[in-house]
């Protein structure tokens, strides 16, 4: 996980946020200065609306309000309206009144519905024979509060109006757009800082991480008279194993920490038996066994360790069921116990232990072989036999220091990862 692929992430995110949320403003920004354009044009004809047709006249008696209505109506065409009509209560129309060279829309207008409008009245936006149009719905309401009907005005807006709204709503696009992405660019610096500092507090966390798995694993190699060096090679075969296997980031972290501390649960053996040069009886090897369970308990209890049990349970079971202490077989053994088992065992008949030699490479893979599809996972030991070459020239053949450097290459490459982070 390095700082420049952390900070490259961080300003993917902000700026691909930054640029949804400005779209987001100007798309909404042009829609409200749109509505609020039409709404002023709106007002402006409801204006219009009420001064041609004053209260008065609609206190007359029906016949006589109608012919009222078709008089007033007249003067409200030839300026702000191309057309203005006069429907009853029940939706009859009464009276009209077109501007000149206007018909045709008048005639279109006759498609569409004519409902009584909501009680303070309404409009709606329509195009007609590819013209912008407002109507404009005033409910006709007498001093009794009684419904009479209601007018409709109708205004075709020309090119320079439509100009005008358009460029007024495009205007107030681009002013949302920009405050978000101004805001983006002040809070950018900002954002970058908290990330590196929670990377650096990630980091140092993950190292002290790392740092124990290290110290726990000494320790239980001291205890049972190693020098430490096979923690740290198995771990290491048992994650090239694990690359080739193909696991995630997330399976390697949990493999590499389960390699470390497979044997974690040999603290709570007795020296007579864990220490014991000769060959364990019945009763000693069934209490030796009990390190698995023991192993197990203590990663449970202790928080990012958990992840570590898949293999410290798992890694003395074999692939025909023989194994233990579950008697596992095939692929209900977990597969991060699979690839350790390989690892340990390889490594155990190449090293030097104080009860017999190392076992040359061709032996070892002899005796590897003769326990596929009993003590192995086949295709995991295929995969295995193709790696032996690398495996002798970078782990077996290493010093210790250079197997724990091998093997602190590979942490980083897993827990410090670029990928970590996106």
């Amino acid at each position: 996980m390095k700082l420049r692929g952390l900070l490259k992430n961080a300003l993917i995110r902000v700026l691909a946020v930054s640029f949804t949320v400005a779209g987001t403003a100007a798309v909404l920004g042009y829609l409200h200065a749109r509505e609020s354009a039409e709404d002023a044009s709106v007002r402006m004809l409801g204006i219009e609306t009420r001064r041609v047709v004053p209260a008065a006249i609609l206190e007359l008696p029906s016949p006589q309000r109608e012919h009222a209505l078709a008089k007033a109506i007249e003067s409200m065409v030839g300026g702000i309206f191309a057309v203005a009509e006069v429907y009853s209560a029940d939706g009859r129309k009464v009276a009209e009144a077109v501007q000149p060279g206007f018909d045709d829309i008048e005639e279109a207008l006759k498609k569409l519905p004519h409902g009584a409008p909501p009680a303070g009245g309404g409009y709606d936006s329509a195009q007609v024979l590819g013209q912008q149009v407002l109507r404009v719905f005033t409910p006709l309401i007498s001093s009794t509060g009684m419904v009479i009907g209601h007018l409709e005005g109708v205004r075709v807006l020309d090119e320079v109006e439509l100009w005008n709204i358009r460029h007024s709503a495009i205007v107030s696009a681009l002013l949302a757009a920009v405050s978000v992405l101004v805001c983006a660019l002040v809070l950018a610096p900002l954002l970058t800082d908290l990330a590196v500092k929670n990377f650096r507090r990630a980091q140092s966390l993950l190292e002290a991480h790392i740092g124990i798995l290290e110290a726990l694993g000494r320790a239980i190699a001291k205890r049972d008279s190693d020098t430490g060096a096979h923690n740290y090679r198995v771990a290491w075969i048992a994650a090239r194993l694990g690359e080739e296997a193909g696991l995630n980031s997330a399976q390697m972290r949990n493999l590499i920490a389960g390699s470390f501390l497979h044997d974690v649960g040999k603290i709570g053996i007795p020296d007579a038996i864990l220490l014991k040069p000769g060959k364990l009886d019945a009763e000693e090897f069934a209490i030796m066994q009990q390190h698995v369970d023991l192993g197990g308990q203590i990663a449970g209890e202790a928080g990012f360790l958990v992840n570590a049990r898949e293999v410290i349970e798992g890694h003395h079971e074999k692939w025909d069921g023989s194994g233990y202490p579950r008697k596992l077989a095939g692929t209900a053994i977990p597969l991060a116990a699979r690839i350790f088992c390989i690892a340990d065992v390889y490594d155990a008949l190449r090293a030097r232990r104080p009860y017999k030699e190392p076992f040359h490479r061709d032996k070892a893979m002899a005796i590897m072989r003769e326990g596929r599809e009993q003590h192995f996972d086949p295709g995991l030991l295929d995969i295995f036999e193709r790696m032996v070459d690398e495996i002798e020239t970078r782990a077996i053949s290493a010093s210790e220091a250079d197997t724990m450097e091998l093997m602190r290459q590979m942490a980083n490459r897993h827990f410090f990862s670029d990928a970590d982070m996106a």
